[in-house]
């Protein structure tokens, strides 16, 4: 059985949605692993939407470690980037008590220190394909647009120093070109991105059909990146991924699985 560690922020309903599509696998046997913590970077009353992340994991009955790392950088009286490192080893400190496999970032917003890279093995969800553009989801689609895209999706990656660019597991993949975005890409033609922020912004309809495409696959990418690891397909040694021999792997795209569950999930409604 795979033990996990998850990282989350908790700030909205895609954080909350990830941990329960986890816990409702989990629940259904389809997914041998067991959440041995949630931590959160935020303590209770701090924000609604961490507040409501946290009631649902204790509804699900995980142990639950906070730390507010916005008091944390208030009370230091110095920028983020200067906290990073002692900012986590207050974090290890807590989580000192739990041993886990792997630890998941689903939501977690926090660039986390080489200390934490090293001493533990750490995944995160990222909506770009390897490869493709770092940072915030936004920021991703924005430069999506910015190169004018045929094709985008979604990757699990280890954690390393290098933000977003450590070495892809598996990935999910899907055009953003065709009838449904061709007539999206159209009323764009000839517009910079630095307009369309300024006129549209993220209420432009190519923007949101590519958050909406990317997002109904996350989850069942990260399931099912968790179900290969679960099952020894996949493995993580350090900062390396391996098959149960030994042997370096490319990245494993998933799309058909991914495709699998969201016609199962459809044809369930």
């Amino acid at each position: 059985m795979l033990s996990l560690g998850w990282f989350s922020t908790g700030r909205g309903p895609g954080s909350r949605g990830l941990l329960s599509y986890a816990m409702d696998a989990i629940h259904r046997g389809e997914l041998d692993a067991r959440i041995a913590y949630v931590f959160c970077n935020r303590e209770p009353g701090e924000h609604t939407g961490s507040d409501q992340f946290m009631a649902l994991a204790r509804g699900y009955g995980l142990p639950l470690v906070t730390f507010s790392t916005n008091r944390f950088r208030r009370e230091r009286g110095a920028r983020v980037s200067q906290l990073r490192t002692e900012r986590d080893r207050e974090i290890l400190d807590r989580l000192a008590p739990y041993r886990v496999d792997l630890c998941v970032l689903a939501g977690y917003m926090l660039i986390v220190s080489g200390e934490m890279c090293s001493r533990l093995p750490m995944i995160n969800l990222h909506p770009a394909l390897p490869g493709g553009p770092t940072g915030a989801w936004q920021e991703v689609i924005w430069k999506l647009i910015e190169q004018r895209a045929a094709e985008t999706g979604a990757m699990v990656h280890l954690v390393t120093e290098s933000l977003d660019q450590g070495p892809a597991i598996t990935y999910s993949s899907f055009p953003i070109t065709g009838p449904a975005y061709d007539p999206l890409w159209a009323s764009v033609n000839g517009q910079s991105v630095d307009a369309l922020k300024a006129t549209e912004g993220e209420e432009l309809p190519l923007f949101k059909a590519i958050r909406a495409e990317g997002v109904r696959r996350e989850r069942p990418l990260l399931l099912e990146t968790l179900v290969s690891l679960a099952q020894r397909r996949i493995n993580v040694e350090g900062q390396r991924v391996v098959d149960g021999q030994g042997a370096p792997l490319p990245p494993l795209c998933l799309n058909a699985q991914v495709e699998r569950c969201l016609s199962q999930r459809i044809g369930s409604q």
